[in-house]
């Protein structure tokens, strides 16, 4: 029990904002106060904005303001408050509950062998002090305050259009739009840039734990010599994808509705969004690769010269006739017959590249599909479009 708790490593919990939120009591003395911080976080970047484009007429069309597209047409703006903030604030309990859970694993499945399990516990506690250290917080408020200040207004100009006073709508803003600028995205933009220092994190916490070395089992059912419990890792970033697709899916239906953007010039651009979540989210994962590869190349070799001298002593004996001894190949209970000892060979050459198969690649590709699902469903009929995609699946 003590080495699961020293294992037991949140990505969440304890650093610097967690530690800030504590003090300010949004995170409770124990728990990590989710739902407290979601519910908060989406109300500070939402109400306000939407408070006042009611009170000004440019929340709903027909308004009294002559907003040419009230706020209720720009859905990037209630994706990222409604959707996208309390997601990504939600999915930090799936990624504390799944880390936790996961990473005594290594121990316990012998993966780790006992005489490494210091060092691995050091990896562990080294990857605390860089989740609690206070460097990478400083370059992601950096970044913020970066995005938010340099050009804003011009480069957002169209997406907040329901935000524009006057004749020149590039420059001057009601109360609404400062609002989102400055402080509803860049809410956003911090969580979401949180989530990518997790991503790292955990990828120096797998790729440290590769070095130490580890014990794999070539033959291991789970071909991946005993790793196949690490695809689960993937399943913490399921709501981050969907989270990020749906701000963009977002931005794009607003095109289809309201500008007639073709769905099929997004075609490309919701391919690429998909390759590049897959190849993001999993990345963590393929750090097992070389570890995987070398051992697969070991096992062949050795498992092959096993293979190959109880086929050779099997020939002898039965096919020749000849005198082997009392070879104690023959007679090895976890060898067994002929069958047996090839299947031995057969289950090393069934080793996998990398621990990411259909339950890790469905736990990112699913969430981010959806919200593009719904985009083409603007003018595809969903009927069609599904029996299109599971005549693709198919």
């Amino acid at each position: 029990m003590s080495t699961d708790q020293d294992l037991a490593l949140s990505l969440v919990r304890d650093d610097p904002p967690f530690r800030a939120l504590r003090t300010a009591r949004l995170i409770p003395r124990e728990g990590l106060g989710l739902a407290r911080r979601a519910v908060f976080f989406t109300l500070l970047a939402w109400l306000p904005l939407a408070i006042w484009a009611a009170a000004a007429g440019r929340a709903l069309p027909g308004g009294q303001a002559p907003a040419a597209e009230p706020l209720l047409e720009h859905f990037g703006v209630h994706a990222r408050c409604l959707i996208a903030i309390p997601l990504l604030i939600l999915a930090q309990g799936l990624a504390h509950g799944t880390t936790t859970r996961l990473l005594p694993w290594f121990v316990r499945s012998g993966v780790v062998p006992s005489e490494r399990v210091p060092q691995f516990r050091e990896v562990v506690h080294g990857v605390i002090r860089l989740r609690n250290g206070a460097i990478p917080w400083i370059v992601i408020a950096g970044l913020t305050i970066a995005w938010t200040a340099v050009g804003p207004v011009a480069r957002d100009a169209d997406a907040l259009v329901w935000a524009a006073e006057g004749a020149a709508p590039a420059t001057h803003f009601g109360f609404g739009g400062w609002w989102f600028l400055y402080v509803a995205r860049p809410i956003y933009i911090v969580l979401a840039l949180a989530w990518v220092w997790r991503l790292v994190l955990l990828t120096v916490l797998l790729r440290r734990a590769t070095k130490i070395g580890l014990d794999l089992v070539p033959t291991h059912p789970d071909r991946l010599g005993g790793l196949g419990f690490v695809e689960r890792f993937a399943t913490m970033f399921g709501p981050v994808a969907f989270a990020f697709s749906a701000v963009l899916a977002s931005e794009w239906a607003h095109q289809v509705l309201y500008h007639d953007l073709s769905v099929k010039a997004l075609r490309a651009p919701a391919i690429a969004f998909l390759v590049a979540a897959v190849l993001v989210f999993l990345a963590p994962l393929a750090v097992f690769g070389p570890a995987l590869a070398a051992t697969k190349k070991k096992a062949l070799l050795e498992y092959g010269a096993l293979v190959g001298r109880h086929g050779e002593l099997v020939r002898r004996r039965w096919i020749l006739r000849e005198t082997v001894g009392d070879d104690e190949i023959l007679h090895a209970p976890e060898i067994g017959p002929v069958a047996d000892a090839v299947s031995l060979f057969d289950a090393v050459k069934a080793m996998r590249p990398m621990p990411i198969g259909k339950p890790a690649l469905l736990a990112v590709v699913v969430p981010a599909l959806v919200p593009m699902v719904a985009v083409f469903a603007l003018k595809v009929p969903i009927g069609q479009l599904l029996g299109k995609l599971l005549h693709g699946l198919v």
